[in-house]
């Protein structure tokens, strides 16, 4: 900004008095600067802490539906959100659904007190099973509830050699509160047949929607996938 001077005639017995609106005015426009970004952050924190939070991903175990390189967003408040520093919940819309694509904090690392929280994982997968449900996998084929559960989703990419939770594991009853989640790439994700169940108070949201997706080994922005809804 040009600095102002006030100019005084020159005359020999008159002392030039200084600008005393300069600093008031400097203090003001930092006061508004300071309240915007608080205001700003606040409204951030707001929005990403009860209503939408946007995640990456990083692996293949939701192919084809989600693919390495998508961002997505995530719908918080619809299950309920844990106000911070309480034990709180605002009211959810409705309770997962089968079916729903959920991220949920890994629940190893919620039982791991050395963590810290920005040191917890995300994950992202599929909810098979709902509270009460019996889940059982035979040759690949999931059942619920003694009936077959195919969706459309679900692929096999098949592996060199995997463990025999990948194709095989008996029957489960999944408890109250918790739920039995898996990748849509079944040959390829570490889900629920391997570190148990994910329990409610785990889930931060339902995933709905991409907003941006980059295919890093062609170098290229996915058009096609952009505001693409998920199911």
């Amino acid at each position: 900004m040009e600095e102002e001077r006030n100019i005084q005639p020159e005359t020999g017995n008159q002392q030039s008095t200084p600008s005393t609106s300069e600093a008031p005015r400097k203090k003001h426009i930092i006061r508004e600067y300071a309240e915007s970004i608080i205001i700003a952050a606040l409204l951030a924190l707001v929005i990403r802490t009860f209503m939408v939070q946007a995640f990456k991903i990083p692996s293949g175990s939701m192919e084809d539906t989600l693919l390495v390189g998508d961002h997505l967003l995530v719908t918080k408040f619809i299950y309920g959100t844990k106000i911070p520093f309480t034990e709180k919940w605002i009211i959810p819309v409705r309770e997962p659904n089968r079916g729903d694509v959920i991220v949920f904090e890994y629940p190893e690392d919620s039982k791991n007190p050395a963590l810290r929280f920005w040191q917890k994982k995300d994950f992202i997968k599929r909810v098979i099973g709902l509270p009460g449900d019996r889940v059982m996998m035979v040759n690949q084929v999931v059942y619920v509830n003694d009936k077959p559960y195919k969706i459309p989703q679900e692929i096999h990419k098949g592996t060199s050699m995997g463990p025999p939770e990948l194709y095989n594991f008996p029957k489960l009853v999944v408890p109250a509160g918790h739920y039995f989640c898996m990748g849509d790439n079944r040959d390829r994700s570490h889900d629920s047949r391997f570190w148990g169940f994910v329990p409610k108070e785990n889930i931060k949201g339902l995933a709905f929607i991409l907003y941006w997706s980059w295919d890093s080994e062609k170098n290229r922005v996915r058009w096609d996938r952009i505001a693409k809804v998920i199911h």
